[in-house]
């Protein structure tokens, strides 16, 4: 076998620092396909074959919410937010050598925003509908990307995985595929990253 290599991104994650990159919010597809092109890019990998990248995000929440203070009923599907996302993902799984990894949100109504539980005045005042945000659950994203770990270990589909991450929960994931003689690199896009997840790598790029 070639030296085959696969890039798995936290979605989530890569977002985030794709918008801080960019200084500006919502990335287009387009942003996200030139920055996974710089990855790959990476003289690190000169002469490797790419697999196929993986993206790994959940899919935008839907199900009816209603506000705690106003009564009113939202239907998450029908908002803006859920159709931009929905937008986006359904567009980035078809580019090319990339394969959607779709977790689920789950929504469990209204929740006191944080800067409100932090607000000295709060006893002394009465809530108001700013001061409740969504409440909502990311799951099964993480289990997925630790799964295709494994998975790409065992069957011996790849010798290196590029994980972008800065997540330390991947580590028992890392020492897994070093374990079956697969090179774990850590794309963490500048973000500050424990020590503990660097040792557990072979190399990182930035």
């Amino acid at each position: 076998m070639d030296h085959r290599y696969a890039i798995l991104i936290d979605g989530g994650f890569f977002i985030r620092k794709l918008s801080a990159k960019l200084k500006r919010g919502n990335p287009t597809v387009e942003d996200v396909v030139a920055e996974i092109t710089r990855i790959r890019d990476n003289p690190a990998f000169q002469g490797y074959e790419l697999l196929r990248t993986y993206y790994y995000d959940a899919l935008p929440a839907t199900g009816k919410v209603t506000h705690p203070i106003t009564g009113k009923v939202t239907n998450l599907a029908e908002t803006a937010v859920f159709m931009r996302n929905k937008a986006f993902l359904q567009k980035l799984e078809l580019q090319p050598d990339i394969s959607l990894r779709a977790g689920e949100v789950a929504t469990r109504g209204y929740k006191l925003d944080y800067r409100t539980l932090s607000d000295e005045t709060l006893p002394a005042r009465s809530l108001t509908e700013g001061d409740f945000v969504l409440d909502l659950e990311q799951k099964g994203v993480d289990l997925r990307i630790g799964l295709d770990i494994a998975r790409l270990s065992l069957r011996e589909m790849v010798r290196t995985i590029v994980v972008v991450t800065g997540d330390s929960d991947f580590i028992p994931a890392f020492k897994f595929a070093r374990r079956e003689g697969v090179r774990v690199i850590l794309a963490h896009m500048g973000h500050g990253v424990k020590t503990e997840l660097k040792a557990h790598t072979d190399g990182i790029i930035d």
